[in-house]
């Protein structure tokens, strides 16, 4: 499906997200980036719930790993309770606390903060309801409980309503039959939008006719081991409940869009900025500084997409950004900390680590001077701290790649970073790939330039790649080499102009 993206305007509604696969040249490389990779047969949910970390040490229960090719299968599985635990028990910011967002009059999205902080508050002391089946020492947790705070504009009053989802997380995906669930809240109906975890499970509401707007959600978080162990009773009890708001049109606005584009833009600054005082050196570049060599608008679009879904690009264009970028700018550093994909890519850039053998704990060792969080589940569910890990991997796959493309990018880091960009989603291996590619077409590092616009009726087929010949700037289709990584680099061109 990859194949055939159809170019996006970059429009100030744009954002993207998408899951990447193993990274790395080297062999002993080859398993460390292994982001919930993107399916080629259409969307996928994160599988896991996000660890969520505390700030103190503590055991970590980690769910069994899945295997890489596993990555591309849908729904979503359970969250680490040690990232559940690192949830911080506060409301979203009110409009008084950003005084650069307050406008004179009550603008929409000052509206919606205030109904965020406040639904958040309505489920703080939300006794969620569990259900036990069975007995004779065969009890068993029927489902997981689920709790959405509901606004009646009509009414101007909140509805609590109780959901019963499966427990542990079906494989579910768009089009292929409904999500089974319980509504447990009389006189409310339900209706499944997307995802089954804790990051994006949705779902709409409505009462006698009436569309409620939903404004927050709590979701229980398990111990695995106590339900590996069948402790039932034990896991409900200790269940640690996460007050959280995936997206919703009800929280869509421009302001959160161009906010969160902004706020992406302001934390790979900073976190740029804290290599520079590090005086963190190059790898790829000898002689030169790490802070000179990723630019932060790079760090920025892989922000976006690495949670933009391949099939919310394909259907929704550049809308499908504006979602994510809205999500940044509604919840600042809180958006996708309990993003998890199945092959256990977690937090906002989407970082594995396999048990401390993986990606993140090789950056942790190869770029020491960035004095990174050894944490991996706290490291890479902290925004600044994955965008500097982030820079430090980018600039460790440049290290990877031929001369050639080496000194093509330091000339035009923007355009070229179609290469470590490609290595970041798949490796070293899909930038071999795609540099062939391009070889193919004829195209010479040099030529390449920013993403243009395709003229109505022409028979260039994008994912493509955009050449200067003579006054021209022109699209080049690039040739089949793998659908994911191209498509990911289609939706790096389309969105970099954002972050200009």
């Amino acid at each position: 499906m990859m194949s055939f993206l159809p170019p996006v305007s970059v429009l100030l509604y744009s954002l993207v997200r998408v899951y990447r696969g193993p990274s790395f040249a080297l062999p002993s490389l080859v398993m460390l980036i292994c982001s919930g990779c993107v399916s080629s047969a259409g969307r996928i949910e994160p599988v896991d719930d996000p660890p969520v970390v505390a700030d103190t040490a503590a055991p970590l229960v980690h769910d069994v790993p899945m295997a890489a090719s596993e990555a591309k299968s849908e729904g979503e599985s359970e969250v680490p309770v040690a990232v559940a635990e690192s949830e911080q028990h506060e409301a979203p910011p009110k409009p008084g606390d950003l005084p650069e967002l307050i406008v004179k009059g009550r603008t929409r999205d000052l509206v919606i903060r205030d109904l965020v902080a406040e639904g958040q508050a309505q489920l703080r002391d939300v006794q969620l309801q569990y259900v036990f089946t069975g007995k004779d020492g065969h009890e068993v947790l029927r489902g997981r409980p689920v709790a959405f705070a509901l606004w009646s504009e009509a009414q101007k009053n909140w509805t609590i309503a109780q959901l019963e989802i499966p427990r542990p997380p079906v494989k579910w995906k768009p089009g292929r039959g409904e999500l089974p669930f319980t509504v447990r809240t009389p006189g409310i109906e339900a209706q499944h939008v997307k995802g089954t975890g804790a990051e994006r499970l949705m779902f709409k509401f409505s009462r006698d006719g009436e569309e409620l707007g939903v404004y927050g959600r709590k979701f229980p978080v398990f111990d695995n081991a106590l339900i590996k162990k069948k402790r039932w009773r034990e896991a409900a009890a200790t269940a640690r409940p996460i007050v959280y708001l995936p997206y919703t049109s009800d929280t869509l606005d421009p302001h959160f869009t161009t906010g969160g584009r902004d706020f992406l833009l302001a934390t790979a600054r900073g976190a740029i900025d804290e290599l520079r005082d590090a005086s963190v050196p190059s790898q790829a570049f000898p002689g030169e500084l790490l802070a000179d060599v990723i630019p932060a608008e790079v760090i920025a679009t892989l922000a976006v997409i690495e949670q933009t879904d391949d099939e919310d690009f394909l259907e929704k264009g550049a809308d499908a950004f504006g979602e994510v970028l809205s999500q940044y700018g509604l919840k600042r550093e809180e958006a996708f900390r309990y993003s998890v994909s199945s092959a256990k890519a977690l937090g906002p850039m989407q970082f594995t680590d396999r048990r401390g053998h993986g990606t993140y704990s090789f950056v942790v060792r190869s770029c020491r001077g960035a004095q990174l969080d050894p944490n991996f589940e706290r490291g890479s569910t902290r925004l600044r701290n994955a965008m500097k890990a982030a820079v430090c991997l980018l600039d460790i796959e440049l290290s990877q790649m031929n001369s050639e493309i080496r000194a093509a990018y330091r000339s035009k880091p923007d355009v070229l970073g179609i290469f470590p960009v490609a290595a970041y989603n798949g490796g070293g291996r899909n930038v071999a790939k795609l540099y062939r590619a391009l070889n193919r077409m004829g195209v010479q590092l040099a030529e390449l330039r920013r993403a243009g616009k395709l003229p109505p009726g022409s028979a260039v087929v994008c994912p493509c790649v955009w050449r200067e010949e003579g006054s021209l700037v022109q699209a080049v289709s690039i040739p089949s080499y793998n659908r994911e990584n191209s498509g990911y680099i289609e939706k790096y061109q389309s969105i970099l102009s954002l972050f200009d």
